[in-house]
């Protein structure tokens, strides 16, 4: 048989002559291969040796960018903000011939890790973080020549990067300015940790915004427990305002779920009036479940065409701001 010359191979031919998949001498082509055996490895190798199969040939099939693969990796979606965030970039992408690839990081910087790699693996066209968190992984592709879209969330390694998104700062800044003009001077704050940008710009927005208005809102105010989500992170903070027998007038979560939660601890304390209250994100399902909370939108059906638009354009350093708003619905002391 007449062996094939490195010009001629293929990874293709690789995997045939070791009997796996392409995705597998991919990931040992590429240093990812923790999944396969270390007799599956060498396998690999001793094919691509006998095919004097080249590398660079994986690396020059990356940078032609011939996959059709777009991956998702968002941090939470049983948060219905971010579901309809990954449908909106799901329809925008099949437009364009494209096909979505969507996995839940949980927010675990080594279960992002592992689909980084992953789709790195698979040579996947542009990745997409919808809620970006620390990891080793992310850090080491600050120079990479795959496409990363930052949504939501800004890089978290503190590198510029390309980021989809509203400002999170002028809406912190517009909700106080809102609570204010329509009489609220005593203000409670709930949030989520600020290891998240967004969250970090709400609060500092929102604070920001009542100190400028001269009704600045207390430290004993400003809740953010360590809780496994935000919604139990919403009751416990309400839990507390109830137990330190506080009655403000305007609760303000920086989610639509923190609200959910804090409204859920008052009435199951017994009360019959509970404090008004606004979140961010405008949730899908408030019209349906929560028509009394106000709340500030972010426009999900928009976030799909500027996804497009960061991968078709690969700057690292494009910044897409959307427009945010707020909606306001009649209180009558219930969600």
């Amino acid at each position: 048989m007449t062996k094939r010359t490195a010009q001629s191979s293929s990874i293709k031919d690789v995997a045939a002559l070791a009997g796996v998949s392409i995705a597998t001498v991919s990931r040992v082509v590429n240093g990812v291969a923790n999944k396969a055996s270390a007799e599956t490895v060498e396998r690999v190798r001793k094919a691509i040796a006998s095919l004097e199969y080249r590398t660079t040939s994986a690396g020059r099939d990356l940078r032609q960018r011939t996959s059709r693969l777009v991956a998702v990796l968002a941090a939470n979606l049983a948060n219905p903000a971010m579901a309809a965030i990954a449908a909106s970039a799901e329809t925008a992408l099949r437009g364009r011939g494209l096909v979505m690839v969507l996995c839940d990081t949980h927010d675990q910087p080594d279960l992002q890790d592992e689909y980084l790699r992953e789709m790195l693996a698979q040579q996947a066209r542009a990745i997409v973080l919808l809620g970006a968190v620390e990891s080793p992984t992310l850090r080491r592709l600050q120079n990479s020549t795959t496409p990363i879209v930052f949504v939501n969330r800004r890089n978290p390694t503190g590198h510029v990067g390309s980021f989809i998104g509203i400002d999170n700062r002028r809406a912190g800044e517009d909700v106080a300015q809102w609570a204010v003009g329509r009489g609220f001077h005593k203000a409670a704050l709930i949030h989520a940790p600020t290891t998240s940008s967004a969250t970090r710009e709400r609060v500092v927005g929102i604070l920001a915004g009542f100190a400028a208005a001269g009704a600045p809102i207390p430290d004993h105010f400003v809740l953010s427990p360590n809780a496994g989500d935000h919604l139990n992170l919403g009751l416990q903070a309400a839990q507390q305002l109830i137990d330190m027998g506080q009655a403000p007038e305007l609760v303000i979560g920086t989610s639509d779920l923190i609200a959910f939660g804090a409204a859920r601890a008052w009435r199951e304390a017994g009360f019959l009036a509970l404090p008004r209250m606004i979140g961010f994100d405008d949730s899908p399902m408030n019209e349906w479940l929560a028509s009394e909370l106000s709340s500030v939108r972010i426009p999900y059906d928009a976030f799909g065409a500027a996804i497009v638009e960061a991968i078709s354009t690969a700057d690292a350093t494009s910044q897409i701001v959307l427009h945010h708003r707020i909606v306001e619905r009649p209180w009558q002391q219930r969600i």
